[in-house]
């Protein structure tokens, strides 16, 4: 049974960073990508950055430049370092297993119960 918990979430101001992670209990955590998701209060859950098994990553432009993605293959742990935190990234972050294929990411649907950021302003 696939398993993801998310921590490191919670309440900053605006312009100070965090780093949240995610343990995923998976066998062979190395052969799958990743990614985070997240949902904003009235909003649907959306995918922010992904990284290949190889450890390339991608970023969509709101959090481009600000946010990491990394991840750890002998901890079976995926990071991702906020920098420069605005209001708008107050949210629920999630973690996703999944492939990378063809140019893009494909999430095999199991989730964790998230972990909230709330930045104030």
């Amino acid at each position: 049974q696939v398993q993801l918990v998310e921590s490191g979430g919670g309440l900053v101001q605006e312009g100070e960073s965090l780093t949240i992670s995610c343990v995923v209990s998976i066998n062979v955590f190395a052969r799958y990508a990743l990614a985070w998701y997240r949902q904003a209060p009235g909003k649907s859950r959306s995918r922010i950055s992904h990284i290949t098994m190889t450890g390339d990553t991608d970023y969509v432009n709101e959090v481009k430049g600000r946010f990491t993605m990394s991840r750890d293959n002998g901890k079976n742990t995926v990071y991702l370092q906020m920098n420069s935190l605005k209001p708008e990234d107050t949210a629920v972050y999630y973690c996703s297993v999944g492939e990378y294929i063809d140019g893009s990411y494909r999430s095999r649907g199991y989730w964790g119960q998230g972990t909230r950021v709330t930045v104030s302003s």
